[in-house]
């Protein structure tokens, strides 16, 4: 009786799936390792922003007292950029929030950046806006142990960020005021919209969201995100 050439064969038949599994389970492999490599090579690491202030020398010897200079409590990731050791109070027409840290070093505009929570807490309607454009943005007080500041404007929500060099943007396929998405991982994975690229020799790779949006998605300090595709 004819068997044909898989039954004269029978190991062909076998030794061929064989073959095409091998195939098929290093391109899986491949495109795994790809995956992977290019997250670890384009993964962003987070930094949660809290309330905080930046201040005028002016504002600084208001608030500390004449030829007061601020002082180093630790280094923020961007290069230059330092927590101080000195807080003050900030205040608005519903409520205030003590001990709120400067950010050094001084700036040619004082400005206070908090979250939308804490907006409903101090009663103004703070803005979402990038850092320094602060037209038509609400005033709060600033006390310190030596007096006390009225910024007739100057309170902000900081629209979230991402600071990288310009070899990084180019890597990354974006460019300096680009809009993107990023996508969040862990227990409340998440996509976020909106968020603006910043690009300098000066800075250090790191994204910038602030208290409400790092509890969103149970984002932490040193945390990574990529930007979506």
């Amino acid at each position: 009786m004819y068997t044909g050439f898989r039954g004269r064969y029978p190991n062909f038949r076998k030794g061929l799936n064989m073959m095409v599994n091998e195939e098929l389970l290093k391109l899986i492999t491949g495109r795994v390792i790809d995956k992977i490599t290019k997250y670890n090579a384009f993964k962003i690491p987070v930094g949660v922003s809290n309330r905080h202030v930046h201040v005028t020398s002016e504002d600084l010897e208001t608030l500390f007292g004449k030829g007061y200079q601020l002082t180093k409590k630790s280094d923020l990731k961007q290069p230059g950029q330092y927590a101080c050791n000195e807080t003050v109070t900030i205040r608005g027409p519903k409520g205030e929030f003590e001990r709120v840290r400067i950010l050094g070093p001084v700036r040619k505009q004082s400005q206070i950046e908090i979250s939308k929570t804490d907006s409903f807490r101090l009663g103004v309607k703070a803005p979402i806006r990038e850092s320094g454009d602060l037209t038509g943005t609400p005033g709060l007080e600033m006390v310190g142990p030596k007096g006390t500041v009225w910024l007739p404007r100057g309170a902000i929500v900081a629209l979230r960020h991402i600071h990288m060099t310009p070899q990084q943007a180019e890597a990354m396929g974006v460019w300096d005021k680009d809009i993107v998405e990023v996508e969040t991982f862990g227990e409340r994975h998440g996509v976020f919209g909106d968020v603006l690229i910043r690009v300098s020799e000066q800075f250090e790779l790191e994204m910038h969201v602030d208290v409400d949006e790092a509890n969103a998605c149970a984002l932490k300090n040193n945390d990574y995100v990529i930007i979506r595709r």
